[in-house]
C-alpha cells in the first residue's frame, strides 16, 4: 500500500490594522461592539459578528449563552441567520469575528467553532462570490482569508447529498 499526505492549508494573510482597509476597520469594530452586548454570564467570554451584505449593510451578531449549555447559539450564527432572514435577496461578502474574556481590555484570536464554519460554508456555496473572513488579535493584527472554504479543508456541501 502506497501512503501519501493529504492536507489542504488554510490561506490566511495577516497583517497590522493599520494596514487594512477602512470597511475592514469598520466591519472589525461593529464587530466589537456587538461582542460587548453578548449574553454570557455562564462563559464570559464575548464573541461578536458583523456581516458586510452586497447592499452595504451590516448586520451583527453576538454569542447568547443559556443555562441549558446547548440551547445557547454563536455570534456567527446568529449574524448570519439573522441576515439570510432580514435580507435573503442579498449575498454576504465579507464577515468580521471578535472574541475576548469579559474581564479583558483587548481582543484575542478567536476561531469560529466548527458548527459556525459548516453554517458560513453553507451560505458560501449558495453565493456567487466568496465570503472574506477577517479575525482580529490581541496585537490588532488583522487575519484574513478569501473565503470560508479555506478554514474548512474536506467540507461537508449539499454536493454530497446529490447522487
Amino acid at each position: 500500500m502506497i501512503k501519501r499526505e493529504i492536507t489542504k492549508n488554510s490561506k490566511l494573510t495577516v497583517y497590522s490594522i493599520n494596514d487594512a482597509d477602512l470597511q475592514v476597520v469598520q466591519l472589525l469594530e461593529e464587530a466589537q461592539t456587538a461582542a460587548q452586548r453578548a449574553y454570557c454570564p455562564y462563559s464570559n467570554f464575548q464573541v461578536g459578528a458583523a456581516l458586510r451584505l452586497s447592499n452595504g449593510q451590516i448586520v451583527q451578531g453576538n454569542n447568547q449563552e443559556n443555562a441549558a449549555y446547548p440551547s445557547g447559539l454563536c455570534a456567527e450564527r446568529v449574524a448570519f441567520f439573522a441576515a439570510k432572514s432580514l435580507h435573503p435577496e442579498e449575498e454576504i461578502e465579507m464577515v468580521a469575528i471578535v472574541a475576548k474574556p469579559k474581564t479583558a481590555k483587548s481582543f484575542k484570536l478567536a476561531t469560529p467553532c466548527g458548527s459556525c464554519r459548516q453554517v458560513m460554508s453553507e451560505y458560501e456555496n449558495q453565493q456567487t462570490k466568496p465570503i472574506r473572513l477577517f479575525l482580529l488579535n490581541e496585537k490588532n493584527e488583522v487575519y484574513e482569508s478569501e473565503s470560508i472554504d479555506n478554514i474548512l479543508p474536506f467540507k461537508f456541501s449539499d454536493k454530497h447529498l446529490k447522487e
